[in-house]
C-alpha cells in the first residue's frame, strides 16, 4: 500500500509540473517545496520527477510552436509577446531556452523555439538544465 502512495505522490508531482509548464498556471514549485520540507521522498527523486514533468510540458509548448509555424508561417498572427520572444530566440539561439522556467515568458520562449524549429535534442537538453536548476534551488531552500 505504501508503494502505491509513493507512486501517486510522485505521479502527482510529475503531473503538476507538466501542467504548470503548459497552459494552466499550477504552482509546481509549491508542490515540490512541500514535499521536500516534509521529507516525503528522496530529494533526488523529487528533482528528477519534477524536472522531467516540467520539461515534457515545455516540449509540448515547443511542439505547439512548430505546429503553429506550419499552419501560420508568417509571424503576424502571433501576439506581441510571442513576436518579441520570437525575435529574442532568433537573436540569442537555443541557449535562451535555459530561461524557460521563468513565469509567463518561459512558455512563450518554448513556443518561439518550436516556431523557429530549433534543434530538438539541443532544445530538450537546455530546457531540462534550466528547469533542473530552478527545482534544485527550491529543494535547497526547503531542506
Amino acid at each position: 500500500m505504501q508503494d502505491t502512495l509513493i507512486d501517486l505522490g510522485l505521479w502527482g508531482l510529475c503531473a503538476g509540473a507538466f501542467i504548470s509548464s503548459t497552459i494552466v498556471p499550477v504552482g509546481s514549485e509549491a508542490i515540490l517545496a512541500f514535499m521536500v520540507a516534509n521529507k516525503l521522498y528522496a530529494i533526488q527523486s523529487l528533482l528528477i520527477v519534477a524536472t522531467i514533468g516540467n520539461t515534457l510540458g515545455a516540449l509540448t509548448t515547443w511542439k505547439l510552436g512548430m505546429m503553429a509555424a506550419k499552419k501560420f508561417p508568417v509571424p503576424t498572427h502571433l501576439t506581441a509577446q510571442q513576436q518579441r520572444a520570437l525575435i529574442l530566440v532568433k537573436k540569442q539561439g537555443s541557449w535562451v531556452l535555459f530561461f524557460s522556467w521563468l513565469p509567463l515568458i518561459g512558455d512563450v520562449l518554448c513556443f518561439a523555439g518550436g516556431w523557429l524549429k530549433l534543434p530538438f535534442i539541443t532544445a530538450c537538453l537546455i530546457i531540462f538544465l534550466g528547469k533542473f536548476s530552478r527545482y534544485a534551488m527550491i529543494a535547497w531552500l526547503f531542506t
